[in-house]
């Protein structure tokens, strides 16, 4: 089998893989327990529907969006090339079939809901895909309520990983989907401090080294542990959680009761005219 060529081809298709499993399985887990206690009305999840970011969500709405309608289960094992065949075995396992589904197509740049009326929203890896990542995130805080909170997953180019994938963009073989443009965390902060978004939590994962056998991921607990304690800041993959803040006025009420003025004390006059006869 011919290994010159990526074995990418897209996002969806790489997830299927034993590396996209691996960061899959560890963003699932912590959607879960960012997203249990946040509470409102409407929750939206945007794009990459492989993944149910909003599984452990209790608000009564939540809608799952995509630009594009996915592919099946047979169409995603074909668009994937096996590098070591001693993987193909259970890739068709990897590929669930049950995927929620999607309840709207559009396009990312122009959400179609009102202003201030989505108390949730979750970004799992759109941004670093998307042409336009800047009018996503104005559609994002425009859509939001006050105090309303989003959530950004997103590949770490500070980790082994971003090295890796740095070194396959300067020879031809990509590790990740070529097709992103992987942000910074501090370029994401700036981004969202500009829209009024005020970064309350982020956390790092995945620090096994970038292997595509799943074999050697398993066989890397040392380095995940290792990692989130030496170094937490390097890790494969991150998630950004912001809340929306509106800059209120001080509002002053009305003067009920006029307070009269004090009164000042009384000073005695020196009497100028004198009798000098």
């Amino acid at each position: 089998m011919n290994t010159d060529k990526s074995p990418i081809i897209d996002l969806g298709a790489w997830l299927v893989q034993p590396a996209g499993s691996y960061i899959l399985e560890w963003e699932q887990t912590l959607l879960d327990q960012l997203t249990v206690d946040i509470f409102g009305f409407n929750a939206l999840q945007i794009g990459l529907p492989q993944i149910d970011a909003l599984r452990a969500n209790r608000m009564p709405n939540k809608w799952r969006t995509n630009n594009s309608l996915l592919a099946s289960p047979a169409k995603q094992r074909d668009m994937v090339t096996i590098s070591d065949l001693s993987d193909a075995a259970d890739m068709s396992d990897r590929v669930n079939p049950v995927v929620p589904p999607i309840v709207l197509c559009h396009d990312f740049c122009e959400l179609p809901f009102d202003s201030h009326s989505i108390d949730l929203v979750v970004l799992p890896h759109i941004l670093e895909f998307a042409e336009e990542p800047h009018q996503i995130l104005r559609e994002v805080e425009r859509i939001l309520i006050p105090e309303g909170r989003v959530i950004i997953c997103g590949f770490n180019r500070a980790s082994l990983w971003g090295a890796r994938q740095a070194a396959g963009r300067l020879a031809g073989n990509y590790f990740l989907p070529k097709e992103g443009d992987f942000i910074s965390v501090p370029r994401m902060k700036d981004w969202l401090k500009l829209l009024n978004m005020e970064v309350n939590h982020t956390d790092f994962g995945c620090y096994a080294p970038p292997f595509r056998a799943e074999k050697w991921l398993k066989r890397s607990g040392l380095m995940e542990n290792a990692g989130s304690r030496w170094w937490p800041y390097f890790g494969a993959t991150y998630t950004i959680q912001a809340i929306k803040r509106i800059k209120g006025m001080h509002l002053i009420g009305p003067a009920w009761k006029h307070k009269r003025a004090a009164r000042g004390n009384a000073v005695p006059v020196t009497n100028r005219n004198k009798n000098h006869g």
